[in-house]
């Protein structure tokens, strides 16, 4: 019988161009599968670009892929949950590459559990965010902070959640953020007026994560 494996592999990847992490998340989802490798979570942040959900209805780019392409902003239309999101330095992503049987958990309570790391990391930097019921990720009323968009493929997860620490929220303008229109961004430099060391908030995450999702 195959040994469960409890030890949660955190990596910073640092600033990591969006295709060639999702083409490791997928690499390391077959050796998760394979057991190769434990329950294993990147920490990333990535250069500037804009990705689309798997739900089409939820797509809404407001500036052409051309325009964004000449202004040097990929468009990338991936497999995920959710709608149209960004990343760009200064937000933090982490794509957690998980067992989902090995650790009883069924998709919505891993989303939950998600979600609480973020509350608990926003709350070390003096951001109180909250959940916003039927709509997955994080918010601080009325303006949206967090995402989230997970993919689930035989049990292993892969993708994650994006957190808005101190980046530039202008790319937010070029499409409707997950497809609700009427939403604004908010970062937690925009709340408090701080800037953060971003290894620090990386080192914190990284404790998060161990507590919320390393078993005994």
């Amino acid at each position: 019988m195959q040994e469960k494996t409890s030890h949660l592999e955190c990596v910073d990847c640092g600033l990591q161009p969006y295709a060639e992490c999702l083409a490791r998340q997928k690499d390391l989802v077959e050796q998760r599968r394979n057991h190769a490798i434990p329950n294993t979570v990147l920490l990333v942040e990535h250069p500037t670009v804009i990705t689309l959900g798997a739900r089409q209805s939820a797509n809404k780019l407001l500036t052409s892929e051309q325009t964004l392409e000449a202004q040097g902003i990929d468009v990338v239309p991936i497999r995920r949950g959710g709608g149209t999101t960004a990343h760009n330095p200064g937000q933090i992503v982490f794509y957690p590459i998980l067992d989902l049987r090995e650790l009883i958990l069924g998709i919505n309570d891993y989303v939950r559990i998600l979600e609480s790391v973020g509350i608990d990391l926003l709350a070390t930097l003096d951001v109180l965010a909250q959940r916003k019921q039927g709509f997955p990720g994080l918010w601080v009323s009325p303006k949206k902070i967090a995402s989230i968009g997970v993919r689930v493929t035989r049990q292993i997860t892969f993708h994650g959640m994006a957190i808005n620490i101190q980046n530039d929220l202008a790319v937010f303008n070029h499409f409707v953020p997950c497809g609700l229109d009427g939403v604004d961004m908010t970062s937690a430099t925009q709340e408090t007026g701080q800037t953060y060391d971003m290894s620090v908030v990386k080192q914190t995450l990284k404790s998060l994560l161990e507590k919320a999702l390393a078993r005994p």
